[in-house]
C-alpha cells in the first residue's frame, strides 16, 4: 500500500513501514476499497506537529483519485495553518463507527469501525487554478445537490484570498476495519 515515493520507517523502528496495521486480521490490502472509503467517509481529523506538540485538526476532506491527492481547507491563520508551515509531514485519518459489541468480561468489548489513515507532505496552494478545483471538489462531495452559479456564486479571488486550500500527495496509506464476517 505504498505511493509516490516508498514507504517510510517508523521513527526509532527502522525497516518498519509507517502504513503497516498492527493487527493484520483487521487490516485492508485491497487499494479498490481504501479509494471508495476515501471517496465516501464524511470527516476526518489531520494530526500536524509543533515543536514537538502534536496536534489533531478534524476537517472535511475530498479525495481526488485521479491525482492521488486529499485536498481540504482552513483559514490562513490558525494551529494546522502555522504547523504545515514548519513541518509539512502530516497524517490523516478519516473513519466510520458501527455498533458497540458489549461482551461478558471488560476485556472483550468491542466496536465496529472502518477506517483509512493516510501519511504524506501538504502543502498550501498558492496557484489559484489547483485551489479552486480543490475546493469544487470539497463543494461536489458536500453538496451535489447544488450548481456554481444557481445554488451559489462562484469561487472568487478575494474569497481564496481568506482560505487556505491544502493538498495532501498521499505517500502511503492503510485501511483498517472491524465487521462482522457473514
Amino acid at each position: 500500500m505504498d505511493h509516490n515515493g516508498g514507504s517510510q520507517d517508523l521513527p526509532g523502528r527502522e525497516g518498519q513501514d509507517i502504513s503497516r496495521v498492527r493487527r493484520r486480521d483487521r487490516a485492508v490490502a485491497d487499494e479498490a476499497w481504501i479509494r471508495s472509503f476515501l471517496e465516501a467517509a464524511v470527516n476526518c481529523t489531520v494530526a500536524s506537529e509543533s515543536g514537538g506538540q502534536p496536534f489533531a485538526t478534524p476537517l472535511i476532506f475530498a479525495y481526488d483519485a485521479r491525482s492521488h491527492c486529499i485536498y481540504f481547507h482552513t483559514g490562513r491563520a490558525g494551529r494546522l495553518f502555522s504547523n504545515v508551515a514548519q513541518n509539512p509531514r502530516i497524517c490523516l485519518n478519516a473513519f466510520t463507527m458501527g455498533k458497540l459489541l458489549p461482551s461478558g468480561r471488560a476485556s472483550g468489548f468491542d466496536v465496529e469501525y472502518e477506517s483509512v489513515t493516510a501519511f504524506g507532505e501538504v502543502r498550501v496552494l498558492e496557484d489559484e487554478e489547483e485551489a479552486t478545483r480543490g475546493l469544487r471538489l470539497l463543494l461536489e462531495k458536500y453538496f451535489s445537490e447544488l450548481q456554481c452559479g444557481e445554488g451559489y456564486e462562484p469561487i472568487k479571488p478575494e474569497g481564496l484570498a481568506r482560505t487556505a486550500v491544502y493538498r495532501l500527495d498521499i505517500d502511503s496509506w492503510s485501511g483498517k476495519r472491524n465487521v462482522p464476517r457473514t
